[in-house]
């Protein structure tokens, strides 16, 4: 392809993206809601005005690390300390039921497939993908209502923050085990190396941008340097570990997340997130979104996907939350409060595709998840929360939080 046809591709990419992502924002609806359905009608489904070239693919590569990286950087690793065993609890239960559960529909749908099977993990890749939150939709009507920082509102933040951490950890592992030629053994063994050595080169890192965060704050040196690290751990944990290249990225946000300048970075970064890189991942996803092959079964399959990934958010979330000694009224706001998907379940659905583990058919399940999640969830968090306002944390409670 000639370098002027790229350009004209971008160019209506990111217009029309950017147009039905205001569009979609003037709705109370996801901006990236917009831009999906851009790259939908652009893409081969409707219009076929661009085709998903090597080059757009590579682009939004790039997109998805990114925005992987601003994630791990707008992490507080702090507060989510602080939190203690009641989030990180409440996040497991929300991540396993989700998994279990979209696992079980798959095979409800194409028949129970043999443990080990390509097929098996095609199903627990559904799940996986339920297993995401999205919190931004969530935070927005807590703000709106004045109860983010209330004990509530500070258990959903920080469980949906711990749910995306573990969600990395299982994508990592599915795609491991996905490897026909991976043994188990070494699947669980590259991922702990991963991680350990995460760790370690992680403090060396956090120590050397802290130096350089004091001694050169508020400079583009440090962004760069940062992308370096983003680039660097995402290639690593592919190339020598066989771990999602988004793990790597996210885990890199992680590092960084405590020095002086990291909300910089992000907003350094963001400008190229959302000019152009947000736009093209999000567009990509429409773009690769196949509806020829849409039928019945495929549209009983998306409603289905997305009633179960609701309940089991709530069941998984809320259950738990009773176990904790919430009220049940309160622990249904904590389960429906974790029920919205967004960014996450997009960049898990992407990866599977790019592997194998997804047909592009499914992007559709995927995106009509994020729409009702994004409506049902901040109008249904309203109506609980009139119906049963807060009470005052008691001593009890704000001991064990």
């Amino acid at each position: 392809m000639e370098t002027y046809e790229i350009c004209k591709d971008l160019a209506i990419i990111i217009v029309f993206a950017k147009a039905f992502g205001l569009i979609a924002r003037k709705c109370k609806a996801p901006q990236v809601v917009g831009e999906i359905i851009a790259g939908l009608i652009l893409g081969p489904a409707l219009l076929g005005w661009v085709e998903i070239t090597p080059f757009i693919s590579q682009m939004a590569e790039i997109g998805v690390l990114l925005l992987m990286f601003c994630a791990g950087l707008e992490t507080n690793l702090k507060d989510l300390i602080k939190t203690g065993p009641k989030a990180l609890a409440i996040a497991c239960s929300g991540v396993f039921v989700p998994l279990a559960g979209g696992t079980l529909l798959y095979m409800l749908f194409y028949g129970f497939a043999k443990i080990g099977s390509p097929e098996f993990f095609r199903a627990l890749f559904i799940g996986t993908i339920m297993t995401a939150t999205s919190v931004s939709i969530t935070v927005e009507a807590l703000r709106e209502m004045g109860v983010l920082k209330g004990e509530l509102g500070t258990t959903i933040l920080n469980a949906a923050i711990i749910d995306d951490v573990i969600g990395m950890i299982v994508l990592t592992v599915v795609v491991g085990f996905n490897d026909p030629t991976a043994m188990p053994l070494r699947v669980v063994r590259n991922t702990a190396i991963f991680f350990v050595l995460a760790l370690i080169v992680g403090y060396c890192a956090y120590k050397v941008f802290k130096k350089i965060d004091q001694k050169y704050p508020h400079t583009r040196r440090i962004t760069i340097a940062g992308l370096a690290l983003c680039l660097a751990l995402a290639y690593i944990a592919e190339k020598y570990f066989g771990i999602a290249d988004i793990t790597g990225a996210y885990v890199a946000g992680l590092i960084l997340c405590n020095i002086h300048d990291s909300d910089y970075i992000a907003r350094r970064l963001d400008i190229n997130s959302y000019i152009m890189f947000g736009p093209i991942f999000f567009a990509s996803i429409g773009l690769k979104t196949d509806i020829k092959d849409f039928n019945l079964s495929i549209l009983w399959f998306s409603l289905a996907f997305v009633a179960v990934a609701l309940i089991t958010k709530i069941i998984g979330c809320g259950l738990m939350a009773m176990l904790l000694k919430y009220p049940p009224k309160h622990a249904l706001k904590i389960g429906v409060g974790m029920m919205t998907r967004g960014e996450v379940a997009l960049i898990v659905s992407q990866k599977g595709l790019a592997v194998g583990l997804l047909d592009p058919v499914y992007f559709t399940s995927v995106i009509l998840l994020i729409i009702v999640s994004s409506i049902l969830t901040p109008i249904t968090l309203k109506l609980l929360y009139h119906a049963f306002p807060e009470e005052p944390a008691k001593p009890a409670a704000e001991e064990a939080s």
